[in-house]
């Protein structure tokens, strides 16, 4: 296997799989990738003793590909069969387009906006959706669609619909949920299954639901953190990205604790996107493998 670090991403794609842990899966899987002339670049993988379950992450390039993609995909399809593997096959050649849904709170919208403006996030921010229209000034500064649909409870699902239609017709590969505060319906989720991140603003599972810093404040906690996860019909249950935390004290109001904690989902959020658009992230149950 070599190492490279000077492909053009336009000759790259990076090779998802999971399955029951079996004998042979590397071996075979890597000389189906030589047989096409699919050269690895750098492979991680992990087994999970207790699930009994093999996950790997293969980044390859393509510049030297003996026949088309479909051929490729083909031989691994074969392997897949052979292996009960989950699959995925990304290519670099197309960026990832990103959704945003937010409210009315702003500092994680800024961030993932200046993170793509830098060249840090590996996707395009192709639209942001709101329920209000406080946020559509920062939108329109980085020339950005912004599509306002309010929701009550007698229109959501009419609503959740054209947001749905709307996502599918601008071929979104991610929506994230910015700060945005309404609960997403069961037909929603199932649209987009692990293709939703959600910053909740605490260490989870402690204190889901809303208000968890005023939460954190009542039983005087030492540590605050924020947590990335993909959304599940199961409030703020879904399997966990990325967290992290930092201290607290009796001196903290929470007016110091929302301040401090906003700095945390700003990095967290970022992390969990920038991992998922770079195919770094299986999810599994009520788990995932992110690969570094």
């Amino acid at each position: 296997m070599t190492s490279l670090t000077d492909s053009s991403p336009s000759s790259t794609a990076t090779l998802l799989v999971s399955c029951a842990d079996q004998r042979g899966i590397v071996a075979t899987l890597a000389q189906a990738l030589f047989g096409r002339g699919a050269n690895i670049l750098d492979a991680d993988q992990h087994t999970d003793p207790v699930a009994g379950q093999f996950f790997q992450r293969i980044r390859i390039d393509l510049a030297e590909l003996v026949g088309d993609r479909p051929a490729l995909e083909g031989v691994i399809r074969e392997v897949a069969e052979q292996y009960g593997m989950r699959w995925s096959l990304r290519y670099g050649s197309r960026r990832k387009r990103v959704a945003v849904f937010v409210s009315r709170y702003d500092h994680c919208l800024y961030d993932l906006l200046l993170r793509e403006r830098s060249g840090e996030l590996n996707g395009e921010i192709a639209l942001i959706v709101s329920n209000h229209p406080d946020l559509e000034g920062i939108a329109r500064q980085f020339e950005v669609p912004y599509h306002l649909l309010p929701i009550t409870k007698e229109n959501k699902a009419s609503q959740e619909s054209k947001e749905i239609d709307l996502l599918r017709a601008e071929q979104i590969d991610l929506v994230v949920l910015a700060r945005y505060m309404q609960v997403l319906s069961g037909t929603f989720i199932a649209a987009f299954p692990s293709q939703i991140i959600n910053i909740h603003h605490s260490f989870l599972p402690a204190f889901i639901g809303g208000r968890p810093y005023h939460q954190a404040h009542e039983r005087g906690v030492k540590l605050i953190g924020a947590t990335a996860h993909y959304a599940t019909t199961d409030l703020d249950e879904g399997p966990i990205i990325e967290q992290d935390v930092t201290r607290a004290s009796h001196r903290d109001s929470v007016a110091d604790l929302v301040r401090r904690g906003r700095d945390l989902e700003r990095v967290v959020l970022a992390r969990a996107v920038r991992w998922h658009l770079e195919d770094r992230v299986l999810a599994f149950g009520r788990k995932t493998v992110v690969f570094s």
